[in-house]
Parts: structure tokens; C-alpha cells; sequence
């Protein structure tokens, strides 16, 4: 029992303390984005968090868009964010809700707010609210318009709502404390007026509230308990308190604040991706450099990858970074018991054996995973002629090369012995041809007579390898030189993208379909592209290498 509370994180501890109190008889938690752009990695923390404390407490979750600022928001963004906590593993069932779902009860509640005078209309400018605010060190001053009486803040509210002021030349505000240490409680802005068509409510309203102020009232409507938000919301936890009791909701949620996840040398501000997006830098939101959780996808990450990088990341109050090689990590882990392998050879060179009867094809039993057996086999055709990578043969190698070169002797992976004899180049002296001898005592890839060899490669058969595009994926921006230039804009890698148009592919991933992920033998893992591939042209993403460096820190 006492492992079971040691192991339990701080928001776990806080849910336990307000059940057995009886503050909430059940759990119920939201995810509630606002719909101005793809979620990315940051976002599934919160998603997973919400959703994993549903779950664990029989309780209930609501997706809920919070869709307040109709000047950011599009149908696009809303539909992407479904899928997106749809694909991670999600499920709000029959409780997907909209912010604007609400409006007139917040609007009713701002009316409300006026009648006990705690809120007035006011026409200071923005500049002019921004100077009566203050300092952090120094307090705010009166705003002149704060004595109005109720009956006149109730017709410019009534007037606001009709459409009488131009934006920006009116607003409501919450009458809390001018002097208050925290800025958030300086009679606040609850409402402004913003003649914009709403995705959702059309052109019903033209004064929408604030983020500050409808959050706590959706919270409050739908029954969460537990509002689960990031640090930077801490300070505005007085006003979301203020907001709930002044409008005396009988069960008030409570919110409760995490660090946020934060990845090192990548990019999560959707201003600089909608840059990258409109520039045609990158193909879209879901370009696989992205860390989008739909670039993430299309890149060939799996739900389970993401949901164990988040569990390592753990949930505290304290700030951190996470390294991109943790991410990589967890998909290695997750696919490679899960996937088979597959010959796919990127930059091709032929190769000839010279012993191997001319016009014979034989088909050899290859295991699609050797660490996972019930994965099961397949067969590979194998013939005279065959491809290989162009890095695997060299003319004159270095120390330590084990691959092929003139006078020695490799494993064809699963194959034969083969020994180089001979290569045919160009004009320009690049090979062309490599030729070679096999030992067909060998087949299997082992020598009867016991002879050892120390380089192992892999290869396609020549007349019945497929073309097929290969996209090789580096991080977008500059990781030695930094994300970010001195001005601000983006440190771009120029390599982040390389194009293999004519890589060779065994036959059967031919049939391979979008998201379908396998290991190319010694290239990495692989996943087919969900937008590009076309029926007997797949375009292939490189997921991740097969080798990193990284290791998980020891908990001692």
C-alpha cells in the first residue's frame, strides 16, 4: 500500500484527498483546445493526462473546443484535433462539446455579474487599460468608468450585444481589485466586442467573452471536478475561483496546474509552422519534420510510442525538457517486436554473380522478425543478378571494412557466401557493376566447412525489385546553431528532407498500405506516406534510424 501512494503523482493525490472529503462523489476531467491550429506533442501530455485520470477513476471525459476568438479559428483546426486525440486512444464518447455551446449562459452570467455590481462597461483603450493596470511592482488605478450605475452598465451591455459599438471601442470588465499583487485580478476584461463570423454560431454574436472568464463557467456547466491545465494558468486561478463563486455555481470545479512537456530543438509555436506552412517550406501541418501529432502520425509514430514518451516524461509541478532521442526511443521499443523486416536497398548498385546459373530464380524463406518469431516468414526471390547499397562496396576500403571489396568474401543476408572479383565503372570512374563468385554450400547463409566471414549485407533481387521513393527525414531546424536566429525567425537545416526517388524494394511492399510500418533491414524503420503513396508507387517516411545512442537514465 504505502509503494502504491509513493507512486502516485501529485494531482493523483489531490483527486484522492477531495473524494474521500466528499467534495466530488465522481471524476470528471476536459481537454479543451482552441482550434486555432494542429495540437502537437505538448498536447498529447495533456490529452493522455486527462484522459488516463478518467479512466483510472471510473470517471468521465470531455473533449470540449473552446472556441471564444473566432478571428484564429477554422473548421480545418477543429476536424484535426479530433482525429488527433481520436488516433492517440481518447475516447470523449457522447461528450464533445464547444465553448460557444454556451454564450448565452456566459452572457447570462455577465449580466448577472452586473447586477451585483462586480462588473461595469468601460471605454478605455486598450492602451489606456494596459497603463491603468500597472506594475508588477507598482498597483492599478481606478478606471473612471468603474462607478457607472447597473442600469446604465446593463443598457451599453445590452447595446454592446446589439451591435451599437465598433471594435475596440468598448468592453466589459470584472470589478475585483485594482490594487490586488496579482495583475489577473485588476478588473480584468470579461468581454469585447468582435464583429466576426463564428465557425459555429455564425453571425449571432458580436461580443464575445474571454478566455479567462469562460473557461471556469464551461468547466462549471458540464460538471468537471478537476480543471487539469498547465503552470502558466497558476496565476489566473484566482480569477477562475472569483468567476465560480460570484456566480455561485452549487459544485465548483477546481483547477489544478502541471508543468508543461517541452521537447529540446523543435518547433511547437504555430505561428512559426504557419509560416513554415504558407512559405511551402514544409507540405502542411502534418509534414513528418513537424512535431505535430499529425506529422508525428504521418511520420509513422505509433499512439503507444507517444502515450510511453509521456509516461517517462512523468507529471510534476517543476519544469523540463525531454530529448527528441526519448521520443525515438519509444518507437523503436514499440515497433521492433511488432514489425517485420523487409530488403529495401536506397542507392543501388548491380551485382553480378558470375557462377549462379544464368535465368534460374529460386525463392529463400526469410524470417520477418528475428526477435519475434510468430511474426512468421516469407519468401524472397534470388537470382544471378541482384542490387545492393552503393555504400557496401569499395574499391579500396579502409581498416576495419568487413563489407565487400576486391578479394573478399560477404553473407548475402539469408542468401549465400559471396566473393568479389572483379567491378566494371564509368567514364567517371564510378562502379557501375560488381562481380562476384557464391558458394552454393552456403545457402542459408552458412558455410559447411566452418569459415568465418565478418560482413553481412543485404540486397533485392534485379528483375523483380520495385522502384519506389524514399523520404529521409532530419530535424527542420539547425540543431548545433540553435532553433531560433538572433531576430527570431527560424534556424532552418537545409537537409531536413532528403529525396531518394529511385530506391529498389522486394516485391511485396508493393502492397504495402498508408501507416503500414516495417524495419528496412539495416535503413531504419519505415512507414508508408498516408498522402503521396499511389497503388504500385508508395512513397516510404524513414520513422527513425535503428541505432541511437540514447539511454534512459537509471532511477537509483
Amino acid at each position: 500500500m504505502s509503494e502504491e501512494k509513493i507512486s502516485r503523482n501529485f494531482i493523483e493525490q489531490e483527486i484522492d484527498k477531495d473524494l474521500k472529503e466528499g467534495k466530488y462523489e465522481t471524476v470528471c476531467t476536459r481537454f479543451p483546445p482552441e482550434p486555432n491550429g494542429y495540437l502537437h506533442i505538448g498536447h498529447a501530455k495533456s490529452i493522455l493526462l486527462n484522459y488516463g485520470l478518467a479512466k483510472e477513476y471510473n470517471g468521465t471525459f470531455h473533449m470540449r473546443f473552446d472556441d471564444t476568438n473566432p478571428t484564429k479559428e477554422k473548421t480545418e483546426f477543429v476536424d484535426s484535433i479530433k482525429a488527433d486525440i481520436q488516433w492517440l486512444g481518447a475516447d470523449w464518447g457522447d461528450h464533445l462539446y464547444f465553448a460557444s455551446d454556451y454564450f448565452d449562459q456566459m452572457y447570462e452570467g455577465a449580466i448577472k455579474l452586473i447586477k451585483k455590481g462586480k462588473a461595469y462597461c468601460s471605454d478605455l483603450s486598450a492602451d489606456q487599460i494596459r497603463e491603468y493596470r500597472g506594475t508588477l511592482t507598482e498597483p492599478g488605478k481606478k478606471d473612471p468608468n468603474s462607478d457607472r450605475s447597473i442600469e446604465e452598465n446593463l443598457q451599453i451591455f445590452e447595446d454592446m450585444k446589439a451591435g451599437k459599438y465598433e471594435d475596440g471601442s468598448m468592453v466589459l470588465r470584472a470589478k475585483i481589485d485594482m490594487s490586488s499583487p496579482n495583475i489577473n485580478m485588476r478588473d480584468p476584461i470579461i468581454y469585447r466586442v468582435a464583429h466576426m463570423h463564428h465557425h459555429n454560431t455564425g453571425d449571432k454574436w458580436c461580443i464575445y467573452p474571454m478566455y479567462d472568464f469562460a473557461h471556469p463557467i464551461e468547466d462549471a456547466i458540464e460538471g468537471i471536478t478537476h480543471s487539469i491545465c498547465t503552470l502558466e494558468f497558476e496565476d489566473h486561478r484566482p480569477l477562475y475561483d472569483w468567476v465560480v463563486r460570484e456566480l455561485e455555481y452549487e459544485v465548483p470545479p477546481r483547477q489544478i496546474e502541471f508543468a508543461k512537456m517541452y521537447l529540446n530543438n523543435v518547433v511547437t509555436g504555430k505561428r512559426y509552422i504557419k509560416k513554415l506552412v504558407e512559405e511551402g517550406i514544409v507540405d502542411g501541418w502534418d509534414d513528418p519534420r513537424l512535431v505535430s501529432i499529425a506529422g508525428l502520425r504521418r511520420r509513422g509514430f505509433t499512439p503507444e510510442s507517444i502515450q510511453k514518451f509521456v509516461e517517462l516524461c512523468g507529471v510534476s509541478k517543476s519544469q523540463s525538457t525531454a530529448e527528441y532521442a526519448m521520443l525515438e526511443y519509444c518507437i523503436r521499443e514499440d515497433l521492433k517486436m511488432k514489425r517485420p523486416r523487409a530488403f529495401a536497398v536506397l542507392h543501388p548498385v548491380k551485382l553480378v554473380i558470375d557462377n549462379y546459373p544464368e535465368g534460374q530464380v529460386e525463392m529463400l524463406e526469410v524470417q520477418n522478425n528475428l526477435e519475434n518469431e510468430s511474426l512468421g516468414s516469407r519468401e524472397v526471390p534470388f537470382s544471378r543478378e541482384l542490387y545492393i547499397e552503393a555504400e557496401d562496396f569499395m574499391v579500396e576500403p579502409p581498416k576495419k571494412y568487413f563489407r565487400l571489396f576486391p578479394g573478399n568474401e560477404v553473407r548475402l543476408m539469408n542468401a549465400y557466401f559471396v566473393k568479389c572479383t572483379g567491378y566494371e565503372t564509368d567514364v567517371d570512374g564510378n562502379v557501375t557493376e560488381i562481380h562476384c563468385t557464391y558458394d552454393p554450400e552456403s545457402r542459408g547463409g552458412n558455410s559447411p566447412d566452418g569459415r568465418k566471414v565478418k560482413g553481412t549485407i543485404h540486397w533485392v533481387e534485379a528483375t523483380t525489385a520495385k522502384k519506389a521513393e524514399v523520404r529521409l527525414y532530419e530535424n527542420i531546424v539547425n540543431e548545433e546553431l540553435g532553433v531560433y536566429n538572433e531576430d527570431g525567425s527560424l534556424n532552418l537545416n537545409p537537409n531536413s528532407l532528403t529525396v531518394v526517388k529511385e530506391a529498389l524494394v522486394e516485391p511485396s511492399l508493393m502492397e504495402a498500405k498508408p501507416f503500414e510500418s516495417f524495419q528496412f533491414v539495416r535503413n531504419g524503420f519505415f512507414t508508408t506516406d498516408c498522402k503521396d503513396s499511389k497503388p504500385d508507387a508508395p512513397v516510404f517516411n524513414r520513422i527513425v534510424s535503428l541505432k541511437s545512442s540514447f539511454k534512459l537514465p537509471v532511477n537509483k
